[in-house]
């Protein structure tokens, strides 16, 4: 325990820090509020203040830019270059620039003017970038916000990066929820006492971004935008919870607010156009397709199209983005439209990237610009450019009743093995052989369940429980497809796939009022749709009757 004359030191140091630190301890912009207190330079400040905001939003360029900004205008800002370190790490992603933050770690020195309170932070950047795995940096880094938070209870910035340190230190596979609500708790606290604080609002989203904990984030998802307009990740991130409560509108509208921002800041500082937002445009898609907006959601696919002909990806934390982007719209297209004659069209031999020969890259969950993996990256990636288009033509051509291999494979990951037996199931009910389909289903369904709900649209393009679905109604099994169409409808809400699979299977079944209810969600839904959607008249018709 600490002795009285200890924290009595702590609480003269932190005043001292305060006092040292001009009008510009606070941050409000269009970025976002922010209060660190700092012993630099009033220049050094301004610079250091817009960069935590921006880092706080993932805006991991414009951050080092002002982190930068400010060491020169003051080499001996040691904090400057704590901040620069800390842009070159993307905690959510599992990607860290680790040689490149360790040349930038060597440059802090042990100054007079540092407090004990900057000493700390500068402490923890270095766990950040120690000994051991990228998992073992996370969680001593981790370990050490804990002791700045509980050091300095007041400080909000030490409370948010915390929260996002324990967000990071997450992997997929985890059990239980404890650490993303420890995260949230102490994420709501922050924004409770600054509403308008960038990372409170962020990290609350992340926290909570799954289908039965989304609700309670729907409020900071309302005022995200509105606290960090600038950002385009900030103006994204609401989509999360959105799309997790399937609030098709609002979703559209937060990524075609974080696409358009993107390509107004590329363009207005001259950047590549790579560097566009293209997760924003890889989830617009497919919020359109949500909406029936078929021909719109084309029309983003020949964006991603032409950006992988026209770049030269060069300089890109992600390899294979583009590749990998493209192949996971490219397959959303296809699967949502049913448009299986074009997996043969749009999974054709792509234009060459600098990149396609990357080995085992992956489009993270949250994967925003692309860069080059410098040596000494740190990523945590699998190959999407490779594994989709091959299901997305195996499934195509199971549902002309071509027989593919049957069994999943071991060795692969449970997202392949359900994609191997959703095409095995696909192929037998074209083939009228149901019950064969239904036990491929029924172990589908069972590896889905074991796999954490996605953030964002379906990792697994078809779920699994909405093709068993759309199997057993094809079988004339109506009862157990709408438990299948309820089901799928609990895990991703507001699919029209699922809507209109669980109206089939009320009309089906004799059940009208039931069915009268999931059509008329379907064509609220649709009502900005494609007129020529061939389910909107089925809608349209049977409501009718």
């Amino acid at each position: 325990m600490r002795t009285i004359r200890t924290a009595q030191f702590l609480v003269m140091t932190t005043v001292a820090a305060l006092l040292s630190s001009t009008a510009v301890a606070q941050s409000g912009s269009t970025l976002g509020k922010v209060s660190f207190p700092t012993s630099g330079s009033a220049t050094s400040r301004e610079h250091f203040l817009r960069g935590v905001a921006a880092l706080h939003s993932f805006w991991f360029e414009e951050a080092l830019d002002e982190f930068r900004e400010s060491t020169k205008s003051d080499p001996d800002f040691m904090m400057g270059y704590w901040g620069e370190a800390m842009a070159l790490n993307h905690p959510l992603w599992s990607e860290q620039d680790t040689e490149t933050a360790r040349k930038v770690i060597e440059k802090i020195r042990d100054t007079p003017k540092l407090t004990v309170r900057e000493r700390a932070y500068l402490n923890a950047v270095k766990a950040l970038y120690g000994a051991g795995d990228k998992l073992a940096r996370d969680k001593a880094y981790c370990s050490a916000m804990e002791n700045i938070h509980h050091d300095y209870p007041d400080d909000l910035e030490a409370a948010a990066f915390y929260s996002l340190s324990l967000l990071g230190s997450v992997r997929p596979g985890d059990r239980g929820y404890r650490v993303q609500a420890l995260a949230g708790a102490i994420a709501f606290d922050v924004y409770a006492k600054n509403p308008n604080h960038p990372g409170a609002a962020h990290y609350i989203i992340h926290a909570f971004d799954d289908p039965e904990h989304a609700v309670l984030a729907l409020p900071a998802a309302r005022r995200y935008a509105e606290i960090a307009p600038a950002a385009h990740h900030a103006r994204h991130m609401p989509s999360h919870i959105f799309l997790q409560l399937g609030m098709w509108p609002e979703a559209a509208a937060s990524n075609e607010s974080a696409w358009a921002t993107s390509d107004a800041w590329v363009k207005s500082k001259h950047l590549s156009l790579s560097l566009r937002d293209y997760h924003s445009l890889q989830w617009l898609l497919y919020v359109y397709l949500q909406q029936g907006r078929y021909s719109e959601a084309e029309g983003l696919l020949g964006v991603m199209r032409n950006t992988m002909s026209e770049s030269k990806a060069e300089d890109r934390l992600r390899p294979n983005y583009y590749a990998n982007n493209y192949a996971n719209m490219a397959a959303t297209f296809i699967v949502e439209t049913q448009r299986w004659d074009l997996a043969a069209k749009l999974f054709d031999t792509p234009p060459a990237t600098a990149d396609s020969d990357a080995k085992d890259p992956m489009m993270g969950e949250h994967a925003g610009h692309a860069q080059a993996p410098p040596t000494g990256a740190t990523t945590r990636r699998s190959d999407s450019s490779r594994s989709l288009p091959a299901f997305v033509r195996a499934l195509a051509a199971s549902m002309r009743g071509a027989t593919p291999a049957a069994s999943s494979d071991a060795g692969a990951t449970p997202a392949q093995n359900v994609h191997a037996l959703e095409v095995a199931a696909a192929s037998a009910a074209a083939r009228n052989q149901f019950d064969e389909a239904a036990a491929f289903m029924k172990k589908a369904c069972a590896l889905e369940e074991s796999m954490p709900p996605p953030s964002g649209p379906p990792s697994l393009i078809k779920p699994s429980h909405e093709l068993y679905g759309e199997i057993l109604l094809r079988a004339g099994r109506a009862k157990e497809a709408a438990e299948q169409f309820d089901f799928s409808l609990l895990r991703q809400p507001n699919r029209p796939r699922s809507l209109l699979g669980r109206a089939r299977a009320a009309a089906a079944a004799g059940d009208r009022e039931r069915a009268r209810t999931e059509y008329s969600k379907l064509l609220m839904q649709w009502r900005q749709s494609d007129k020529a959607v061939p389910e909107l008249k089925e809608a349209k018709e049977y409501l009718l009757r």
